[in-house]
């Protein structure tokens, strides 16, 4: 990640290997934490929402709407936000809080060069009225929306395997008879 240590420019900046740069010129240390991430199983009227990605990585793959909770942000707020900017939508009414967390993964997402490691938390939710034109996609983010029944998801079609991960918790929780 760095040349040069951020605090004295010495070219002794080490890493350990797994998450920690330090500099014996100075004493600088960097901790390189997991980023926490959201996703939401939101079942409409049509399946379970699946968004086509837009960009890499795994550009054309199927995922879940969510993203990275910025700083100040709870995981609730930020899945909010997150769906208010990838699907121009969020619950309101009879769904308003009825966002129950299912499970949490690792994760990693490659991005320019750089892979961060994700504490992904996924949510679900019953929005038995949504469909898709209650959705307007983020135009650099996302390349279109599938209502998905749960028996239609194939594994091999989504973006991320924390996704994956938790599309079978959900499919072995709520919906027990069909095969994993």
């Amino acid at each position: 990640m760095w040349k040069y240590c951020p605090s004295c420019a010495s070219t002794e900046i080490g890493f350990d290997g797994s998450h920690r740069y330090s500099c014996p010129a100075c004493g600088f240390v960097f901790y390189q934490n997991t980023a926490a991430a959201t996703g939401c199983i939101i079942r409409g009227k049509g399946g379970i929402l699946l968004l086509v990605r837009g960009k890499e990585p795994a550009k054309g793959k199927l995922d879940l709407p969510g993203g990275f909770v910025d700083p100040g942000e709870g995981a609730l707020e930020g899945l909010r936000r997150e769906l208010r900017e990838e699907i121009g939508w969020e619950p309101a009414g009879k769904t308003e809080g009825s966002f129950t967390l299912l499970a949490s993964f690792p994760n990693t997402y490659p991005y320019r060069g750089t892979v961060y490691h994700t504490c992904d938390l996924f949510f679900t939710l019953d929005a038995p009225d949504l469909t898709g034109d209650d959705l307007r996609g983020q135009e650099e983010e996302i390349g279109g929306f599938r209502f998905v029944g749960p028996q239609n998801i194939r594994p091999e079609d989504l973006a991320f395997d924390s996704t994956r991960r938790a599309l079978r918790a959900y499919l072995a929780a709520y919906y027990p008879a069909l095969p994993n």
